[in-house]
């Protein structure tokens, strides 16, 4: 969407484009179970970690620094998983996500924007889950019971 505003300072006209914000999260399986994190900010609840991707980053770089930063995890076999972009997705703004898969031999431990992180299996997922990322784990476990 194309925004015309006045600039505050000198008063120009200047053009604003308002596009969704790109994220990634990266479902990561340890052990046949996957990681979660429970978020220190809002919007609260159990999430998948990631977050967003920088200026001039790669949505792969993206994942694996954001898996790094929120659970302390070195992550191999990073996979594209798709992408889910309702605009309501993110009660704060529009947001699209990357999502991609990956394992860890690792034991995650809370970081950066995580109070908590956990393994959980198919049938021991939390009830709050933040975002759209029930209906992202619902295709994921879909995806691997075939």
């Amino acid at each position: 969407m194309r925004i015309i505003e006045l600039c505050p300072g000198c008063g120009t006209q200047i053009e604003r484009f308002k596009n969704p914000y790109p994220t990634t999260d990266v479902i990561v399986n340890v052990g046949g179970k996957i990681v979660l994190i429970n978020r220190k900010n809002a919007p609260h609840g159990w999430a998948i970690p990631g977050g967003f991707i920088d200026y001039g980053e790669s949505a792969e770089h993206a994942a694996v620094r954001e898996i790094r930063e929120e659970t302390g995890l070195e992550i191999n076999n990073l996979c594209l998983f798709g992408v889910y972009s309702d605009p309501k997705r993110d009660p704060r703004f529009h947001t699209l996500t990357v999502v991609f898969t990956a394992d860890s031999t690792d034991v995650p431990h809370a970081g950066d924007d995580a109070a908590d992180a956990a393994l959980f299996g198919a049938d021991e997922l939390p009830g709050k889950l933040a975002f759209d990322h029930a209906d992202i784990l619902r295709d994921y476990f879909r995806s691997r019971n075939g």
